[in-house]
This record gives C-alpha cells, sequence and structure tokens, in this order.
C-alpha cells in the first residue's frame, strides 16, 4: 500500500515537471517568435538586418553568389529602365560596342542558310593578310562544326572572337575549290567603325550615317567631313534615325563643331550632382555648314542631346518623326569581378531647358501607341504637353516631355506595300537572292569601285525576271498588279543588297537606298 502511494507521488512529480518544462518552452519559444531588433538610422538598414537574419539564422546552406546575382538585377529595375546591373560577360559585350573596336578575326559575316558568308573582310585586318574572301563559307572553327547545326549566330562569333595574339584555326567552302581550304589566323585589335556611310548625294550636298556614338566616333565624323569638304559639300545630311546614342562626350564634341562660341549645347543636374553646364567654345569646324540632321522613334540618349542642341540654337532643320525620349544620364561604376552597374545619376537638359524623358510607364507600350494614335503617319497626332513648352533660341516653340519633335515632320512611308512585299520581306527573300547573285559574280563584284561601274552592272541582270521565280520556287507568287507596285521597292533592296559586295560596301548599299528614302528626299526638295 504505501509503494503504491509513493509511485503516486512519483508521478504526480513528475507530471509537474514535464507541465513545468512545457511552460517554460513554449514561453521561450512565445519570446524567440517575438524578438524584436530595433533598425538604426539609414535608410538601408533594414536590408542589411534582413540579410544578416538570413545568413545568421536561415535553416539550409545559402550560395550567396547565386542570390545576389538574382537579386541585383531586381534592385537596379525599381530605379528607372536605363540603370541595370551587367555580369561579367554582358558588360564585357556592353564595353566592347562602345570602345570602336574588339580583339577578333576581322570580318562580317551573314548567316542566310544556316552557313556562315564572309560579305566583308576588313581591310589590314588578320583575315585579309591569312587571305579570306568575301563569299568564302565557314564550316569550321578550329575543330567545331558551326556550318548545318543551326548555331546561332551569337555563338559563332564568340568562337571566332578572342584574346589578341591567339590563334584560331578558320576552315572555310570556297567557290571552285572541292575541298575545305584552312587558314590559321592570329586574333589582333579590330577596328569598329561607326560611320557606316560616307558620300555625296549631289553637287554639293553630303551624307553623314553615324550608328552610334562610340570612343571614336568623333574622329570618324571629322575625318568623313573633310573628305567630303574635298568634294565640295556646302551642305550636310547627317542621319541619326536608329541611333541609340553612347558616350555623352561624343555627341557633345560633335555639337561643338557646329555651334558658335558660348551656345550652350547641354545642362545636367541630379539630386546628388550640381548643375553642369556645356557651352560650345567656338572653335568647330563645321560652322559654316549648312546642316540637316534625320531623327526617328530609335533615335535616343546622345543623338537626342546633339539633335537638341542643334534645334535650340536654331543652327539645323531636324526632318523625321518624333525621338525616342531618354533624357537620362547614366554613370558606369566596375567591380573587381569584371561586373559592374549602369547607373542614372542626372537627367540632361537641352539648351532651352528641355528635359525630353518619356515616362517610365510608357516604355513598353510608346511605339505602339504612337502607332495607334496615327502619329508615324500625320505630325498632327503627336501629342505634346502645353506645361512643357520652352523656346529656342530664335523664339521658335519646342516642348519636352517625351523625345524631340522634327522641324519637318515625315510620315513613315507605306507605299508600295503589297502582300508580295510583306511575304518577300518575312522570309528575308531579297537578302537570300542576293547573296546567290553575290556569289555567282563575286569577282567581278571584287572589282566594281564606283557607281557608275556598279550601276551598268546591275542594269544587265535582269533582276525582276530572276527574283520572280526565285520568289516561285519559294512559295511566293506575285499577283497581278503587285509588282507595279512594290516592284522598284524590291529592286532598290535587291541592288543595294548585292552592291554592298563590292569595295564600296556600306557606302554602295546607302547610295542606291536612298533613291527610296522619303525623308532624305524631303531634305533635298528644300
Amino acid at each position: 500500500m504505501e509503494i503504491k502511494r509513493v509511485n503516486r507521488i512519483l508521478t504526480a512529480v513528475l507530471w509537474a515537471v514535464i507541465l513545468v518544462l512545457v511552460i517554460v518552452s513554449v514561453f521561450a519559444m512565445k519570446n524567440r517568435a517575438a524578438r524584436k531588433i530595433t533598425i538604426p538610422d539609414g535608410d538601408w538598414a533594414k536590408l542589411m538586418l534582413v540579410l544578416g537574419s538570413v545568413d545568421k539564422d536561415y535553416v539550409d546552406e545559402i550560395d550567396q553568389a547565386k542570390v545576389t546575382e538574382d537579386i541585383l538585377p531586381n534592385i537596379m529595375s525599381e530605379l528607372d529602365p536605363h540603370s541595370v546591373y551587367l555580369p561579367p560577360r554582358e558588360l564585357e559585350v556592353a564595353e566592347e560596342d562602345l570602345q570602336g573596336g574588339f580583339d577578333g578575326i576581322g570580318i562580317q559575316f551573314t548567316v542566310p542558310e544556316d552557313t556562315a558568308v564572309v560579305s566583308q573582310v576588313i581591310s589590314g585586318g588578320p583575315s585579309e593578310k591569312a587571305g579570306l574572301l568575301s563569299g568564302d563559307r565557314i564550316v569550321k572553327v578550329d575543330d567545331r562544326t558551326i556550318a548545318g547545326v543551326k548555331m546561332p549566330q551569337d555563338s559563332m562569333v564568340r568562337l571566332m572572337k578572342g584574346k589578341r595574339g591567339t590563334k584560331v584555326l578558320i576552315s572555310v567552302k570556297r567557290a571552285g575549290e572541292n575541298s575545305l581550304l584552312e587558314f590559321p589566323i592570329i586574333r589582333d585589335k579590330i577596328p569598329v567603325n561607326t560611320v557606316d556611310a560616307s558620300f555625296m548625294v549631289d553637287d554639293t550636298t553630303g551624307y553623314v550615317k553615324l550608328s552610334k556614338f562610340a570612343k571614336t566616333s568623333y574622329f570618324e565624323f571629322i575625318t568623313s567631313v573633310i573628305k567630303l569638304r574635298s568634294e565640295g559639300m556646302k551642305r550636310l545630311v547627317f542621319d541619326l534615325r536608329d541611333n541609340a546614342g553612347g558616350y555623352l562626350d561624343q555627341a557633345i564634341m560633335l555639337s561643338n563643331e557646329f555651334l558658335a562660341k558660348g551656345d550652350l549645347v547641354v545642362y545636367m543636374e541630379g539630386r546628388k550632382r550640381a548643375r553642369q553646364d556645356v557651352f560650345a567654345d567656338g572653335r568647330g569646324t563645321c560652322q559654316d555648314l549648312e546642316l540637316a540632321v534625320l531623327i526617328d522613334e530609335g533615335s535616343a540618349s546622345s543623338s537626342e542631346i546633339f539633335a537638341g542642341a542643334m534645334q535650340d540654337n536654331d543652327r539645323a532643320v531636324l526632318y523625321g518623326r518624333r525621338s525616342y525620349g531618354k533624357g537620362l544620364v547614366q554613370e558606369p561604376v566596375y567591380f573587381s569581378d569584371g561586373s559592374g552597374i549602369r547607373l542614372t545619376v542626372a537627367r540632361y537638359y537641352t539648351p532651352a531647358g528641355r528635359c525630353i524623358q518619356k515616362p517610365y510607364d510608357e516604355y513598353d507600350t510608346d511605339l505602339l501607341q504612337r502607332y495607334r494614335h496615327g502619329e508615324m503617319m500625320s505630325a498632327d497626332s503627336i501629342k505634346v504637353n502645353d506645361t512643357l513648352k520652352f523656346a529656342t533660341k530664335g523664339g521658335r516653340t519646342v516642348y519636352g516631355g517625351g523625345g524631340i519633335i522634327p522641324d519637318v515632320f515625315v510620315p513613315l512611308d507605306t507605299s508600295g506595300v503589297t502582300d508580295f512585299l510583306v511575304s518577300c520581306n518575312r522570309l528575308s527573300l531579297q537578302a537570300k537572292f542576293s547573296n546567290q547573285i553575290a556569289d555567282r559574280y563575286r569577282e567581278k563584284l571584287r572589282s566594281i569601285e564606283d557607281m557608275k561601274s556598279l550601276d551598268s552592272f546591275l542594269d544587265g541582270l535582269g533582276l525582276k525576271e530572276r527574283f520572280i521565280k526565285y520568289a516561285a520556287q519559294s512559295g511566293v507568287i506575285v499577283k497581278d498588279g503587285e509588282w507595279e507596285i512594290s516592284g522598284e521597292i524590291i529592286e532598290v533592296q535587291l541592288r543595294a543588297l548585292i552592291g554592298r559586295n563590292t569595295p564600296m560596301n556600306d557606302n554602295a548599299f546607302y547610295r542606291i537606298y536612298l533613291s527610296i528614302d522619303n525623308v532624305v528626299e524631303a531634305v533635298l526638295k528644300k
């Protein structure tokens, strides 16, 4: 009986101890769950506390490098559309695009039928020295087959590029040769030209097409102007259509060439950047040239800085359509692992005081809305903000808040469009056909060095009949009346693409193509 009593007492004590332990554990867990951390002063303190807590207490191991790479693009995307984080490879490509040169073998190529076809061998480059010719089909790079395997074009480029001084073996199929030809090539620094074309349109009018504002753009432009002046240029058509910008200093130096001493080129200002004004020094060599600037919805950033400086100082007449609308200045920050950021640090303003930055929420739909509202076809459909009205140096009204509106509006040219033209464009039949013609007449094309000889050669090819037959073989049949509507456009396209295979390269292409360019036509009518 006594033993049973003792057991009951021990059992009661044991349950009491368990109850106490449970209560203590619950309170401990409750206190831990309710733990509060005081946030110290500093706008980024909470973010650092979160990261510190995750690092200290998270249940699993964390790949910190991966999490960092995933988070950074999202952080930058919360700022504005132009502040970006660039991983090492993307930064390398972005820098290379604006440096005015890269390490490689020195060719340009197209991929019309799943095979890289050399369209141009850069003069003085390693490929020219090794003996590569335009028209060569690249089958292998080192021991890697790239022809007929549906390799992306950017992957082909990466295989051919490499550090200066390294060797690569290029194997090509050349017309008239039964076996592959092998060319060991030592990679070297390859210049990238940003002046796509430079020539005289008529006896007194020169034309310069600039694709971007890169490190060498100012030098290339001045070199082109000197040459055109020697050929009688009194008036310049400066084509900035589809030029998305680049280095700010290049836009400033080019603007300085046209403006008088003391003219304001641009000014910049930001939350942490005091206003900085940039004035022309009066030593520009192009102050006497009559100037027409061509812009469109693809003209952005540095293109808009140049165009705005010319318009607000009443220095040029702007032709085309409303520009893109980027009024932000990015500053690069580089990290030791090869990555970096482009951080928006200021807004730029045209001489009249305009910030032409469009609203951030319009970025995804802006171009579509321009089409829908009829802006691409009519100047009356361009929306302007009357609260952002400014005056040029001469008193003309200009507007801010969403791109630069040209002085002379030229609509998108839709004349000559038929189902036949649309189908040919969609299948790239003009490019494919032109490559076939270039292959067949490669030796002849290499010997043509002036437009008169090129026109004579092209006139004798019977392009109309041959292309219609080629299109039919590709499943695109021209209907009654369609060639009469679209034929001129297609023949100009063919002639321009074939002309690109001569030593004149893009100069031949643009000389021919400008004949159906309604913006250039508007300039020449003035």
